[in-house]
This record gives structure tokens, C-alpha cells and sequence, in this order.
């Protein structure tokens, strides 16, 4: 189960494995990285038990860089070859290209492998840092949904989000 899938010149992306709950709350204990999130932050010793979840499941994946793992992918399947991703990164991992380059090879493998047709992310209008790098993945900014989501601080207060995608078409013929 915890074998690669694919690798990027850096980074390995697999599954979760239950041994990913140390790193696993690096990235889930931090309220910076989980800010955005649609889950609460966790503590520290609740990620054991979300590491067998995520072991579990079929839409998380693992990026890996040497034998740490600094971020998760969420790949879930909507319908018609449409696809929603989302991504966080451990603090220490951030603003180095790695999300870049993980995401960017995510969507090839999900073009190639998975059938993906179409991948959309919808994301806060206030996360300002994902959505810049949704549009350098060549993702487009398709919607905004007004109000859609409680925020964390204050569950009487709904924020805007954009919804981004990329179509299989629209990278084709990209090296």
C-alpha cells in the first residue's frame, strides 16, 4: 500500500500508511496550514487515527519528499471524468515548489491514469496563495460561489469561493 505511484525530480507521491502520523501532524496540527481547511485542526495525538483513515481511503495521497511525507493530496471523484483536488503542505515545505511540482505531476498522472477529464478546486477567495497556485498550474478561474462555507472563527459568517478547473484539452501538448 505504501508504494509509489509516481515520481517527480524531488518527490515520490503514494498512499497513506498508518507510520505517516508523525508527519501526518506536522501538516494537521498547524491552525496556519489548516486555517482554509474544511476540518478543524487536529492535535497532535488524534493523527494516528486519521493516518489509518487516510490509509484507507482512496482520495488522499502522500507527497513525499526523501522518507517525510510534507503534504497531502485530496483527489476525489464527482462524475463525467470530473475530478476535485485540493492540497496542503507542512509550514517547513511551503513556498519552495514543491506544491507546484507535486500538483503539476498529479494532474498528468490523473490525465494519463486515472481518466480524469476535468479537475476543479474550489477554493477560499481569501487564500490568496492557493489560488495563485491553481492559476500556475494553468487552472482557470471558472465561478464564484457567494457565502458558501462557515468560517472556522466565526460559523455565522460565510466565505466567497472561487471554483478553478483544467481540462484534460487544456494541457495537452504541454511538456
Amino acid at each position: 500500500m505504501s508504494d509509489t505511484i509516481f515520481t517527480t525530480e524531488r518527490l515520490s507521491v503514494r498512499r497513506f500508511t498508518p507510520a505517516d502520523s508523525d508527519d501526518l501532524a506536522d501538516i494537521l496540527s498547524d491552525p496556519e496550514v489548516t486555517y482554509f481547511e474544511p476540518y478543524p485542526t487536529f492535535r497532535r495525538e488524534d493523527c494516528a487515527d486519521e493516518a489509518v483513515k487516510l490509509s484507507e481511503s482512496e482520495e488522499f495521497y502522500a507527497v513525499v519528499l526523501g522518507d517525510k511525507v510534507i503534504g497531502k493530496i485530496y483527489f476525489s471523484r464527482k462524475g463525467a471524468g470530473t475530478y476535485e483536488i485540493g492540497y496542503t503542505f507542512a509550514k517547513a515545505y511551503q513556498r519552495q515548489g514543491y506544491a507546484t511540482e507535486s500538483i503539476r505531476a498529479f494532474f498528468g498522472y490523473a490525465f494519463s491514469e486515472l481518466g480524469a477529464r476535468r479537475i476543479i478546486a474550489n477554493i477560499d477567495t481569501r487564500n490568496v496563495r492557493s489560488f495563485c497556485l491553481a492559476e500556475r498550474l494553468g487552472m482557470r478561474r471558472e465561478a464564484l460561489h457567494r457565502e458558501l462555507y462557515p468560517r472556522k472563527e466565526d460559523k455565522n459568517v460565510f466565505s466567497d469561493f472561487y471554483v478553478y478547473a483544467v481540462l484534460k484539452s487544456d494541457l495537452d501538448g504541454e511538456d
